[in-house]
């Protein structure tokens, strides 16, 4: 089998995007396989728009990514002839999203879904915040080691939550202004520590902006392999919008060979 695929780099969360067609039932195989030995972290396939989109890209595990929407918003851009704005198609999210591309910084900043649910709870003694976003949740505590088994200690929390396709363990040291993230998705049978996570940072912003005065709170995640900034609007208290942003580089597209 032949395949013509593209690796992007958002913020160090390397994803590979497979740019012809592929079964549905085909796609969590195929990812494990163009994974395995590599660099790449995740894998979205590319489809026909069905909603009125610039274009349509589908994660193997159908999760939402925010880091694989800004680097596909990149891509169609380009394929636009230098576009400023598309709206991108995404799965784990039921209308397109908005995506600002600056390609001459090689920057791109995704609108992103807000939460359907947030709330305080405790791991193995340690305080912390579950951002349900839809589709995919994280859990976001401060100050803890990460470690594998922290997250199994947790992971029993995500059980509660409806029709999740992937979901998160984010590690934040406020000393050193970092943020470490371990992301599973069941469907593609990965669980992954992320170089970056989009979503893990939106998730971040709205748990360290609960306490916040109406207006953005805008931070930057240092993460492992890239920097993500995230974005969330307060009103009396509630998140009203959401984005994330930071760069994308994009190779050429090859052929490989499975």
């Amino acid at each position: 089998m032949t395949l013509n695929v593209l690796r992007a780099d958002p913020a160090g969360n390397i994803t590979l995007f497979v740019l012809d067609p592929v079964p549905l039932g085909d796609r969590a195989g195929l990812a494990s396989r163009l994974m395995e030995g590599s660099d790449v972290e995740q894998v979205g396939f590319v489809c026909s728009p069905v909603m009125g989109g610039a274009g349509r890209m589908e994660m193997a595990g159908g999760e939402f990514c925010g880091n694989a929407t800004r680097a596909f918003g990149m891509l169609l851009a380009r394929q636009l002839g230098g576009a400023s704005q598309v709206q991108v198609e995404v799965s784990g999210c039921d209308r397109p999203v908005t995506v600002d591309v600056d390609l001459a910084a090689g920057t791109a900043r995704a609108q992103m879904p807000l939460p359907r649910g947030v709330g305080r709870t405790e791991v193995d003694g340690c305080p912390a915040t579950m951002v349900d976003l839809v589709g995919i949740a994280h859990l976001v505590v401060e100050n803890v080691p990460p470690s594998l088994e922290f997250f199994q200690k947790a992971e029993p929390l995500f059980r509660d939550i409806p029709d999740l396709d992937a979901y998160g363990v984010i590690f934040l040291d406020t000393e050193q202004g970092t943020m470490t993230p371990l992301v599973k998705v069941p469907a593609a049978d990965s669980l992954v520590w992320e170089g970056s996570c989009g979503s893990g940072s939106l998730a971040a912003a709205v748990a360290q902006s609960q306490n916040a005065p109406d207006g953005p709170f805008v931070r930057s995640y240092v993460q492992p392999a890239g920097v993500v900034e995230a974005a969330v609007v307060r009103r009396d208290g509630e998140e009203v919008a959401a984005w994330i942003g930071g760069p994308v580089t994009l190779d050429s597209p090859v052929e490989v060979e499975l």
